[in-house]
């Protein structure tokens, strides 16, 4: 497997830990909903039941983000090789390496550190359309790409 498959699958992997995180909490308020029962005390069940909504609400929010990173990744082919920064690439820098895809994080490949981002973020964007040996300011730091495959 080569390294931006690699990098790909992890990518995968965790968007999906994140999915069956997110699956669970709504589970787990759904069925905090639907064992609410009503009490003496009226005014704290419907506060209670008001807070489980707003819950569910933000859950389906995160899901609904979730599934827009796993339709971006999934437009990825990680066999491409590109001459440009582009969505799928992979950019390797003077300072950092970057895995242009969705935001996941630091990633760890035989003994070489990636960062997972996605073009949206603020290094995405100033690294999209970039060349090698094209120079990139960030954070007062300056760094040059040697690499894009």
């Amino acid at each position: 497997m080569h390294l931006k498959e690699k990098l790909h699958k992890q990518c995968q992997d965790a968007l999906n830990q994140r999915l069956e995180v997110i699956k669970s909490t709504i589970s787990d308020i759904q069925n905090s909903l639907q064992s609410e029962t009503k009490s003496t005390a009226g005014d704290k069940h419907e506060t209670g039941r008001a807070m489980l909504q707003l819950e569910r609400e933000k859950a389906g929010n995160q899901l609904a983000e979730l599934q827009k990173q796993i339709g971006i990744l999934h437009k990825i082919n990680p066999e491409m090789s590109y001459s440009k920064v582009a969505l799928g690439s992979l950019v390797k820098t003077t300072v950092s390496n970057y895995f242009i895809g969705v935001s996941v994080g630091e990633i760890t490949i035989e003994n070489e550190t990636f960062y997972a981002i996605s073009l949206s973020t603020p290094i995405g964007q100033l690294l999209v359309s970039k060349g090698v040996g094209d120079n990139i300011q960030f954070r007062m730091q300056k760094f040059t790409i040697t690499d894009i495959l």
